[in-house]
């Protein structure tokens, strides 16, 4: 990867067509990988148009980083949007009183997206916890990690979710 790098570096101005032939592969399994397929495809377009002020790569002194760092912070931002979407339409039924079971949907349907909110492995580790009752030991057999590594996801699975109810 770092021969990559110096020959980019080497080779003056490269565009950003040649950062994208180089690293594209990489970047959509990864982002695959991490949010899914549904997902992926969304945050891969995205992602390449913001890299748009950055006229010549030369700019960018670790590629992969920044393409990740974008990704990232888009999908923490369409997570939060559909969460916020999610509850003002909770409220708003609320207030109007459409119903009596609307609010115990809404609920319901907040915490999906909270959970569908979270990246991959940190969802496979929260499901298998909460909803399948599994300890991390046996976790961490049937997903091939550590128990540590588990504790480890569970631990940022729970803080991102209080992150996004405290929104």
């Amino acid at each position: 990867m770092s021969e990559g790098l110096e020959q980019m570096e080497g080779e003056g101005q490269a565009s950003l067509s040649e950062l994208y032939k180089r690293y594209a592969a990489w970047f959509r399994a990864r982002l695959v990988r991490r949010y899914g397929a549904q997902d992926a495809e969304d945050l891969l377009q995205e992602t390449w148009l913001r890299l748009t002020p950055y006229r010549e790569a030369r700019e960018i002194q670790h590629p992969q980083a920044l393409l990740m760092r974008i990704a990232t912070n888009l999908a923490a931002d369409m997570s939060a949007r559909q969460f916020h979407r999610t509850r003002h339409a909770s409220e708003i039924s609320q207030s109007h009183g459409w119903g009596c079971e609307l609010p115990a949907q809404a609920d319901e349907v907040l915490a999906k997206q909270l959970v569908l909110g979270l990246p991959v492995p940190l969802r496979d580790v929260f499901v298998l916890s909460r909803f399948g009752g599994l300890t991390n030991s046996q976790i961490g057999e049937q997903l091939g990690i550590s128990p540590k590594t588990v504790e480890w996801r569970m631990t940022k699975a729970l803080a991102h979710c209080a992150a996004q109810l405290r929104r």
